[in-house]
């Protein structure tokens, strides 16, 4: 386990480099240490099938990036740094969506693009990665919708001004539209179901939005009167 002072140094070293490349892509030993152990890492996650292990192993290094990330996010000034969109991405695959938000939220404030297997911008990977990984956790009901829900209308806000496929965007609103409804937000949900639908028809949401607005008028109509 690395002591508090070695995270220390790779916090402090990250935040020196990152404000030295300015605007320049990311470059000193800080970033080329944790470059030789992202590929190491990637290697390993290459030769393995199961994408529920995958996950696994992406839980299991990610703390090892933790420190080189918050210094690059506490000094940065907007470099391009593969290791820090990397592990934006490996964080999203292992569940960590409010870590992966942290990093998303420098990535789109300074254009940063996302690796190069990506044909997409960077808001739109975000918003779809994030979108699906937030439908799986809703519908294995492991994360709390309400936090869900925070996150996924940050994201939403980030990349509201990006150009994106409206499948891509559609599916954001989806995975909002769920965790409203999840959250106990009727109302919430339903705007984001319809705006889901008004995206693209076949999101695969219009029964649940039937149901919500069904639950909707019930509500509605047992409320009493004045």
């Amino acid at each position: 386990m690395t002591s508090p002072a070695r995270r220390h140094f790779q916090r402090v070293t990250a935040a020196l480099a990152a404000a030295d490349a300015g605007e320049q892509p990311m470059q000193g030993d800080a970033f080329e240490l944790m470059q030789a152990a992202l590929f190491e890492d990637y290697r390993r996650l290459k030769a393995t099938q199961s994408m529920e292990r995958k996950a696994e192993i992406k839980r299991e290094i990610l703390p090892q990036y933790a420190d080189y990330v918050a210094g690059v996010l506490e000094r940065g000034q907007g470099a391009q740094d593969d290791v820090l969109m990397r592990v934006m991405l490996w964080r999203i695959d292992a569940g960590d969506l409010a870590g992966a938000v942290e990093i998303a939220r420098y990535a789109l404030a300074h254009g940063l693009n996302p690796p190069d297997q990506f044909e997409r911008g960077t808001a739109a990977v975000i918003a779809e990665e994030v979108a699906d990984q937030a439908l799986k956790q809703l519908e294995a009901e492991s994360s709390d919708a309400t936090i869900l829900l925070h996150l996924l209308s940050e994201v939403e806000t980030l990349s509201a001004s990006a150009d994106m496929h409206d499948q891509i965007r559609a599916k954001l609103h989806k995975s909002l539209g769920y965790a409203a409804r999840d959250a106990g937000q009727l109302e919430l949900a339903q705007q984001h179901l319809t705006r889901a639908i008004e995206l693209n028809e076949r999101v695969g949401v219009k029964r649940d939005l039937e149901q919500i607005a069904r639950e909707i008028k019930k509500t509605t109509t047992e409320q009493p009167s004045g």
